[in-house]
């Protein structure tokens, strides 16, 4: 798993409600990303992205900008040690 990396993002703005978590999940799965994304209680989207380090990039740079009814106002990244995550899913 060293040609992984995994990137922690929370994305913060007008994230829920509008399609910010469904089109999260879909580009991943297109791109070939593993993780999960969320919503949190405070109105941010949490987000897990794992895999080789092109597409991961790709991913948190998509959070900038979100699905196209989403305002982001701010994007917090930290990276971690990747855990194999496999497959990308929406979690409640």
């Amino acid at each position: 798993m060293s040609d992984r990396t995994r990137a922690h993002v929370y994305v913060s703005g007008k994230v829920q409600g509008v399609y910010f978590r469904a089109t999260t999940r879909d580009t991943a799965r297109e791109r070939g990303v593993d993780g999960w994304v969320r919503n949190l209680d405070d109105g941010r989207v949490e987000a897990v992205f794992e895999g080789s380090q092109e597409p991961v990039e790709a991913m948190v740079e998509f959070c900038h900008e979100g699905s196209s009814a989403a305002r982001v106002d701010d994007v917090e990244v930290t990276y971690e040690e990747p855990q194999g995550d496999d497959g990308f899913e929406v979690r409640w």
